[in-house]
Protein backbone atom coordinates (compact mmCIF):
# COMPACT_ATOMS: atom_id res chain seq x y z
CA UNK A 1 0.00 0.00 0.00
CA UNK A 2 1.55 3.65 -0.68
CA UNK A 3 -1.53 5.13 1.22
CA UNK A 4 -1.77 4.59 4.85
CA UNK A 5 -4.75 6.81 5.52
CA UNK A 6 -6.75 9.65 4.09
CA UNK A 7 -7.78 12.67 5.58
CA UNK A 8 -11.05 14.50 5.16
CA UNK A 9 -11.86 18.09 5.97
CA UNK A 10 -15.26 20.22 4.77
CA UNK A 11 -18.87 19.36 4.10
CA UNK A 12 -19.50 15.72 3.31
CA UNK A 13 -18.34 14.27 0.05
CA UNK A 14 -22.13 13.93 -0.90
CA UNK A 15 -22.84 17.32 0.10
CA UNK A 16 -19.97 18.86 -1.97
CA UNK A 17 -20.10 21.03 -4.70
CA UNK A 18 -16.04 20.85 -5.24
CA UNK A 19 -13.31 18.28 -4.14
CA UNK A 20 -9.41 18.75 -3.48
CA UNK A 21 -7.40 15.88 -3.25
CA UNK A 22 -4.32 17.47 -2.17
CA UNK A 23 -0.61 15.51 -2.10
CA UNK A 24 2.26 16.38 0.34
CA UNK A 25 5.46 16.41 -0.30
CA UNK A 26 8.34 13.87 0.48
CA UNK A 27 8.91 13.98 4.17
CA UNK A 28 6.07 15.69 4.87
CA UNK A 29 2.69 14.45 6.27
CA UNK A 30 -0.74 14.64 5.44
CA UNK A 31 -1.76 16.54 8.49
CA UNK A 32 0.86 18.89 7.83
CA UNK A 33 -0.16 20.11 3.97
CA UNK A 34 -3.42 20.41 5.17
CA UNK A 35 -2.85 24.40 6.12
CA UNK A 36 -2.12 24.79 2.75
CA UNK A 37 -5.92 23.10 2.19
CA UNK A 38 -7.04 25.87 4.14
CA UNK A 39 -5.56 28.90 2.10
CA UNK A 40 -6.97 27.84 -0.90
CA UNK A 41 -10.38 26.47 -0.13
CA UNK A 42 -13.76 27.97 0.93
CA UNK A 43 -16.60 25.62 2.17
CA UNK A 44 -17.53 24.59 -1.20
CA UNK A 45 -14.88 22.09 -0.89
CA UNK A 46 -14.53 18.60 0.44
CA UNK A 47 -10.93 17.89 0.84
CA UNK A 48 -9.51 14.96 0.43
CA UNK A 49 -5.41 14.41 1.52
CA UNK A 50 -3.70 11.31 1.40
CA UNK A 51 -0.89 10.48 3.70
CA UNK A 52 2.17 8.00 2.01
CA UNK A 53 3.73 5.27 4.06
CA UNK A 54 6.73 6.59 4.96
CA UNK A 55 5.80 9.89 4.24
CA UNK A 56 7.64 9.21 0.83
CA UNK A 57 5.87 8.88 -2.62
CA UNK A 58 8.50 6.90 -4.36
CA UNK A 59 11.76 6.80 -2.85
CA UNK A 60 14.43 8.45 -5.46
CA UNK A 61 14.66 11.55 -7.20
CA UNK A 62 11.76 11.91 -9.67
CA UNK A 63 14.17 12.43 -13.05
CA UNK A 64 15.95 9.58 -12.16
CA UNK A 65 15.14 6.12 -14.37
CA UNK A 66 11.48 5.36 -14.06
CA UNK A 67 12.77 1.47 -13.07
CA UNK A 68 14.51 2.82 -9.68
CA UNK A 69 11.19 4.05 -8.07
CA UNK A 70 9.41 0.97 -8.65
CA UNK A 71 7.03 -0.24 -7.72
CA UNK A 72 6.52 2.42 -5.29
CA UNK A 73 5.62 5.13 -7.97
CA UNK A 74 3.16 2.38 -9.90
CA UNK A 75 1.64 1.91 -7.04
CA UNK A 76 1.45 5.25 -5.74
CA UNK A 77 -0.14 6.33 -9.37
CA UNK A 78 -2.52 3.62 -9.08
CA UNK A 79 -3.65 4.74 -5.24
CA UNK A 80 -3.64 8.15 -6.32
CA UNK A 81 -5.92 7.50 -9.40
CA UNK A 82 -8.18 5.32 -7.12
CA UNK A 83 -8.84 8.05 -4.85
CA UNK A 84 -9.90 10.80 -7.78
CA UNK A 85 -11.91 7.93 -9.43
CA UNK A 86 -14.00 7.26 -5.92
CA UNK A 87 -14.53 10.64 -5.38
CA UNK A 88 -16.04 11.16 -8.89
CA UNK A 89 -18.67 9.05 -7.86
CA UNK A 90 -19.99 12.14 -5.97
CA UNK A 91 -18.49 14.75 -7.83
CA UNK A 92 -17.72 15.05 -11.09
CA UNK A 93 -14.12 15.00 -12.31
CA UNK A 94 -14.70 18.92 -14.08
CA UNK A 95 -15.02 20.01 -10.42
CA UNK A 96 -12.46 17.98 -9.00
CA UNK A 97 -8.72 19.84 -8.12
CA UNK A 98 -5.80 17.68 -8.09
CA UNK A 99 -2.69 19.62 -5.99
CA UNK A 100 0.36 18.53 -4.54
CA UNK A 101 3.95 20.27 -3.71
CA UNK A 102 6.87 18.54 -4.69
CA UNK A 103 7.18 15.48 -4.80
CA UNK A 104 3.49 15.97 -4.47
CA UNK A 105 2.82 18.07 -6.86
CA UNK A 106 5.49 15.89 -9.51
CA UNK A 107 2.76 12.98 -8.62
CA UNK A 108 -0.59 15.06 -8.81
CA UNK A 109 0.79 16.30 -12.62
CA UNK A 110 1.90 12.30 -13.34
CA UNK A 111 -1.46 11.22 -12.86
CA UNK A 112 -3.66 14.07 -14.13
CA UNK A 113 -1.38 13.60 -17.38
CA UNK A 114 -1.72 9.79 -17.65
CA UNK A 115 -4.80 9.95 -17.61
CA UNK A 116 -5.80 13.49 -19.05
CA UNK A 117 -9.62 14.46 -18.87
CA UNK A 118 -11.29 17.78 -18.17
CA UNK A 119 -10.54 18.14 -14.10
CA UNK A 120 -11.84 21.15 -12.20
CA UNK A 121 -7.76 22.09 -12.30
CA UNK A 122 -4.82 20.86 -11.24
CA UNK A 123 -1.61 22.80 -8.59
CA UNK A 124 1.86 22.01 -9.30
CA UNK A 125 3.44 23.86 -6.74
CA UNK A 126 6.91 23.40 -7.87
CA UNK A 127 7.27 19.84 -9.78
CA UNK A 128 7.21 18.54 -13.23
CA UNK A 129 6.36 15.55 -15.06
CA UNK A 130 8.07 12.01 -13.69
CA UNK A 131 10.61 10.07 -15.41
CA UNK A 132 14.69 10.44 -16.36
CA UNK A 133 12.84 11.95 -19.58
CA UNK A 134 9.44 13.27 -20.41
CA UNK A 135 7.66 9.81 -22.56
CA UNK A 136 5.31 11.48 -24.75
CA UNK A 137 4.05 7.68 -24.94
CA UNK A 138 3.21 7.37 -21.36
CA UNK A 139 0.17 10.28 -21.22
CA UNK A 140 -3.32 9.90 -23.07
CA UNK A 141 -6.76 11.93 -22.74
CA UNK A 142 -7.76 15.01 -23.35
CA UNK A 143 -7.67 17.93 -20.63
CA UNK A 144 -10.17 19.98 -22.27
CA UNK A 145 -9.14 23.05 -21.33
CA UNK A 146 -8.48 22.59 -17.84
CA UNK A 147 -6.49 25.52 -15.94
CA UNK A 148 -3.04 23.98 -14.76
CA UNK A 149 -0.63 25.90 -12.46
CA UNK A 150 2.76 25.18 -12.39
CA UNK A 151 5.78 27.12 -10.42
CA UNK A 152 9.70 26.90 -9.78
CA UNK A 153 11.78 28.04 -8.74
CA UNK A 154 14.44 29.48 -11.15
CA UNK A 155 17.46 27.35 -9.83
CA UNK A 156 15.30 25.13 -7.68
CA UNK A 157 17.90 22.39 -5.60
CA UNK A 158 14.42 19.58 -7.11
CA UNK A 159 12.92 20.38 -9.55
CA UNK A 160 15.16 21.36 -12.70
CA UNK A 161 13.37 24.41 -14.51
CA UNK A 162 13.45 22.51 -17.82
CA UNK A 163 11.63 20.06 -16.79
CA UNK A 164 8.98 22.16 -15.75
CA UNK A 165 8.73 23.84 -18.87
CA UNK A 166 8.81 20.62 -20.75
CA UNK A 167 5.80 19.37 -18.57
CA UNK A 168 3.86 22.63 -19.36
CA UNK A 169 4.38 22.00 -23.24
CA UNK A 170 3.17 17.93 -23.30
CA UNK A 171 0.03 19.18 -20.79
CA UNK A 172 -0.96 21.86 -23.68
CA UNK A 173 -0.68 19.65 -26.55
CA UNK A 174 -2.87 17.27 -24.42
CA UNK A 175 -5.40 20.73 -24.44
CA UNK A 176 -4.35 21.83 -20.90
CA UNK A 177 -4.15 25.50 -20.25
CA UNK A 178 -0.61 25.75 -18.49
CA UNK A 179 0.25 28.77 -16.79
CA UNK A 180 4.20 28.23 -15.35
CA UNK A 181 5.54 30.78 -12.96
CA UNK A 182 8.91 30.92 -12.47
CA UNK A 183 10.53 32.85 -9.01
CA UNK A 184 14.18 34.11 -8.92
CA UNK A 185 15.60 33.34 -6.08
CA UNK A 186 12.77 31.50 -4.63
CA UNK A 187 13.69 28.36 -1.65
CA UNK A 188 12.13 25.54 -1.96
CA UNK A 189 8.76 26.52 -0.23
CA UNK A 190 4.92 28.05 -1.25
CA UNK A 191 5.39 31.29 -1.29
CA UNK A 192 1.91 34.36 -1.09
CA UNK A 193 1.75 34.96 -4.38
CA UNK A 194 1.41 31.50 -5.79
CA UNK A 195 -1.63 31.03 -3.34
CA UNK A 196 -2.78 34.36 -4.55
CA UNK A 197 -2.71 33.23 -7.83
CA UNK A 198 -4.49 29.56 -7.31
CA UNK A 199 -7.03 30.83 -5.31
CA UNK A 200 -8.00 33.92 -7.99
CA UNK A 201 -7.40 32.05 -11.03
CA UNK A 202 -7.80 28.20 -10.34
CA UNK A 203 -9.46 27.35 -7.54
CA UNK A 204 -12.64 30.27 -8.15
CA UNK A 205 -12.58 30.70 -11.84
CA UNK A 206 -14.93 27.70 -12.69
CA UNK A 207 -15.99 27.72 -16.98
Amino acid sequence: MAISEVLHQGPLITKAFKALILLHGRGGTARSIMGLADRICNNDFYIAVPQAIHNTWYPYSFIEEEELNEPHLSLSIKEVKGLIDQTAKYIPKERIFIAGFSQGACLALEVATRFAVQYGGIIAFTGGLIGKTVDENKYQGNFMGTKVFISDGERDPHIPLIRAIQSKELMEKLGANVTLKVYEGRPHTIIEDEINFVKENIMYSMK
